[in-house]
């Protein structure tokens, strides 16, 4: 039964849906020996040749899902034009090809997803999802509780406002303060730019936690399989859209216990 091709590369693992469209508008599928560069072809898996960069596909395979502890200072990408190291670098011991779910910055460290599954990929990265993901940021100087008002109540980005986010001080010293933000969107650097739209500093940016997913157990650099309930659990958590909950531990898994600020209501 013929597909459309962005489909059949994401359930390959190829790349996400997303992703798989890139790759075809850039020329690098062919079918049968002839190149597609357009959107909207079909191929069918069971009885056609598909190729990207010349390596057939294949259609079979176990799906796997990983979260590793991405360390600052690796691409969330599978290539990079300037050679810098890749996330993927780090997946000693992983044969099969798996790829980022979304993306964290090349100075954010934290939590990412790599799956080979693109349907599962697709589904975790869609917006309408409302998956929420922690960060612990530290910024420079103090925190006011204006500025924390703010950021749980949306700032308005050169891409538009941003929706209501739970916020709490984790911890503070002289010169730093660590701030938990919560948020279930997934714009490009959207928490360094909340913090910076509010007259914050970014000194250190760490994403600790996934829907229910955090880091315990891995070290900077590390990953672990997921298993097939924590995949499924994620999915299904993923499509509750349930929005932003309560920020839940801190750098080295500590909470002072201070109150989170609630999003105010809006008119």
């Amino acid at each position: 039964m013929e597909e459309r091709l962005q489909k059949i590369l994401s359930r390959a693992g190829i790349a996400s849906r997303r992703g798989a469209e890139e790759i075809i508008l850039a020329g690098r599928v062919a079918v049968n020996g002839i190149v597609i560069d357009e959107l909207g072809a079909k191929a069918d898996p069971d009885r056609d040749r598909i190729a990207v960069d010349g390596r057939e596909v294949g259609q079979t395979g176990d799906r796997i899902y990983l979260v590793l502890y991405k360390p600052a200072g690796y691409m969330t990408t599978l290539k990079d034009p300037q050679g810098r190291p890749l996330v993927t670098d780090l997946l000693k011991g992983v044969r099969e090809r798996v790829y980022p779910v979304g993306r964290l910055d090349y100075n954010t460290e934290g939590l990412l997803l790599l799956t080979n599954d693109g349907e599962w990929a697709n589904a975790m990265a869609h917006p309408r999802h409302e998956v929420d993901k922690e960060y612990h940021v530290r910024v420079r100087g103090k925190v006011s509780a204006q500025q924390l008002d703010q950021l749980a109540a949306g700032v308005m980005l050169d891409d538009g406002e941003t929706a209501p986010a739970t916020v709490a001080v984790v911890r503070e010293s002289e010169n730093n303060t660590w701030v938990s933000i919560t948020i279930h969107e997934g714009r490009y650097r959207q928490v360094r730019r909340m913090c910076e739209a509010v007259g914050l500093t970014v000194v250190r940016l760490k994403r600790v936690r996934y829907g229910f997913l955090g880091l315990k157990g891995l070290r900077t650099g590390e990953y672990r399989f997921l298993t097939a309930e924590e995949a499924a659990r994620l999915r299904r958590s993923g499509s509750s859209g349930k929005g932003p909950s309560k920020p839940r531990g801190g750098p080295g898994d500590t909470n002072q216990g201070k109150k989170p600020v609630r999003p105010k209501a809006r008119r």
